[in-house]
């Protein structure tokens, strides 16, 4: 099993759980993080860092973002996003998006 970055990082991207990946499999795209799950080790310890509360173990998805799985997997390799490896700042309006429903789409592939 893999961790998983869910709907509430869009918008936010807060990277807080960057710093404490011992594997380094956080990868960044434009407005949000997303896992690596050929790379995730599955330590947890990502989880109790992330401010927005969108970390999950594959099997503790909520069920209304089991999509979340796939589009982990899809953006890990997808143009442009790359891995990351240390914390930077949040987006600038992250705090004002941080727990608001339906930001799926506002996700920037």
């Amino acid at each position: 099993m893999t961790h998983v970055v869910s709907e509430n990082c869009i918008k936010c991207k807060y990277t807080d759980c960057v710093d404490v990946c011992p594997v380094d499999c956080f990868v960044e795209g434009p407005n949000m993080l997303v896992i690596n799950p050929d790379e995730c080790i599955d330590c947890a310890v990502c989880v109790p860092e992330c401010p927005a509360n969108a970390i999950f173990a594959e099997e503790d998805l909520p069920s209304d973002e089991l999509a979340f799985i796939k589009i982990n997997a899809e953006l890990t390799n997808a143009p442009g996003w790359k891995t990351i490896t240390r914390r930077k700042g949040a987006l600038p309006d992250a705090d004002e998006f941080n727990g608001q429903p339906g930001k799926i789409t506002e996700l920037q592939r």
